[in-house]
């Protein structure tokens, strides 16, 4: 019975098999399984029927024609869409090649002058980098989480003036720096009520009811601290927008530093005498400032450098006097216009207004730029400032607020700096566009206020 089911069924296979060579060449494009059962055993049968062997091979081969002349359709498609090219402007041809490119490689301008300058940058004695943040911190990574990562171990000062640091976890304790308003240091421990901090060169304690710490000050951190992008190559282009392929709005200098407004993908928007504009993050070095505490020995230092610069600077003044109303020209020796008080530097600064901006410039009649207009005013006077808008952070004396500027003070602000005129005014080397002009001082946010006279 079983040899009679076997036969059978061979009858039944070998019928199966018996079809015409043009149906098995039609059905050998697709996988021989569809074909024949998988028995592993070859079959030969007749003239026009081919082995299972042959079958897979030819079935093989038709795939691979099948992938190859899908692979010819996809590049002809890329030639063609390559191809369309040929028909736009060259411009359009080339906002094309950058819409992907990255800021480094897609334009050689000014932000490729030079090699960027990252290394040895000094802190200054002002400001408290907070842990978390680093020089060459870049917008993508700056999330929330590691904002709260670097704020978590800070204590500020919230009090109406400041409180004081000392040696000891009390009152008793000899007092060995200020801790001002806002001011920020670095958690240690705390001891009866008293947190004990390292700020700037400072370490000690502070009571613990005059500061916030913990998630109030990662809170407070935010509001307080200054996001700062310091440029690190020779000349910067501000653009317009977030790409290389926007115009250019203005140019900012190396060293400068500039308040970001908000950070993106590889690009910070920051405040400039323009207005706001974009920087890619290539070319400027991220941190945060805070202010931190001042030791009691830095403190008398300031104070006596502060009184000595005041006194030179008056004495330099006076040496001038005797050519008062002599004509000034050209050649950076101008006339003095008194005898060295601000007001007296503002009447001598105010005889420039609408002559032109110049980027780089030192010269009062044929264009300077803004640090450039306020080196020169205080030159006539005997008083050596820098061409820089962030080194005049640090001359002179502090000014705590606009309402306590007097004529003559140097007014700061994110990558620009002016003389304050009095009334709320202030005479500055704005822009190409308007030159030297006088405008309202609170026009735009004021980083800091320094006294010369």
């Amino acid at each position: 019975m079983k040899k009679k089911i076997i036969k059978i069924a061979a009858y039944v296979m070998a019928g199966a098999l018996t079809v015409s060579s043009a149906t098995i060449d039609a059905q050998a494009s697709r996988s021989t399984k569809d074909v024949l059962p998988s028995t592993g055993i070859g079959f030969t049968m007749g003239t026009n029927v081919k082995s299972l062997s042959e079958l897979q091979q030819e079935s093989d081969q038709s795939s691979a024609t099948a992938e190859a002349e899908t692979t010819t359709e996809n590049v002809l498609g890329d030639i063609r869409s390559e191809s369309s090219l040929v028909g736009m402007s060259e411009e359009s041809q080339e906002t094309s090649a950058l819409v992907d490119a990255s800021p480094m490689s897609a334009v050689a301008e000014a932000e490729t002058a030079e090699v960027k300058n990252t290394s040895g940058k000094v802190i200054q004695d002002t400001i408290i980098v907070s842990k978390g943040y680093t020089d060459d911190l870049k917008a993508a990574s700056g999330t929330e989480d590691d904002e709260d990562e670097g704020f978590e171990n800070l204590v500020i000062a919230q009090v109406t003036n400041y409180v004081n640091v000392r040696d000891l976890p009390s009152e008793e304790g000899e007092i060995v720096g200020k801790l001002y308003n806002n001011s920020v240091g670095n958690f240690i421990e705390e001891e009866d009520g008293w947190y004990k901090i390292s700020s700037g060169s400072v370490e000690g304690y502070v009571k613990g009811e005059f500061c916030v710490t913990g998630d109030d000050a990662v809170e407070l951190a935010r509001k307080v601290g200054t996001r700062i992008a310091t440029v690190n190559t020779t000349t910067l282009y501000v653009r317009e927008e977030a790409t290389t392929e926007s115009s250019v709005i203005g140019m900012v200098p190396i060293e400068d530093e500039l308040i970001v407004v908000e950070e993106l993908d590889g690009w910070v928007k920051v405040n400039i005498e323009e207005g706001d504009g974009y920087v890619s993050t290539d070319y400027v070095d991220l941190s945060t400032e805070f202010v931190k505490a001042e030791s009691k020995a830095e403190e008398e230092a300031r104070l006596a450098k502060e009184e000595a610069e005041r006194k030179a600077a008056q004495k330099a003044a006076a040496s001038r006097s005797s050519s008062s109303g002599s004509k000034y020209v050209d050649t950076g020796n101008y006339a003095p216009a008194g005898s060295g008080t601000g007001q007296n530097v503002i009447n001598f600064a105010m005889q420039f207004v609408g002559n032109p901006y110049v980027y780089g410039g030192t010269s009062l009649t044929n264009g300077c730029d803004c640090s450039g207009f306020v080196m020169s005013v205080y030159n006539n006077f005997g008083v050596s400032l820098p061409h820089s808008s962030a080194a005049d952070r640090n001359v002179g004396a502090t000014v705590g607020s606009l309402e306590e500027a007097q004529p003559g003070d140097i007014i700061c602000y994110s990558g620009h700096v002016a003389l304050y005129a009095g009334n709320g005014q202030i005479v500055h080397a704005s822009t190409s566009r308007t030159g030297i002009i006088v405008s309202s001082a609170s026009y735009r946010s004021i980083l800091s206020i320094r006294r010369i006279f």
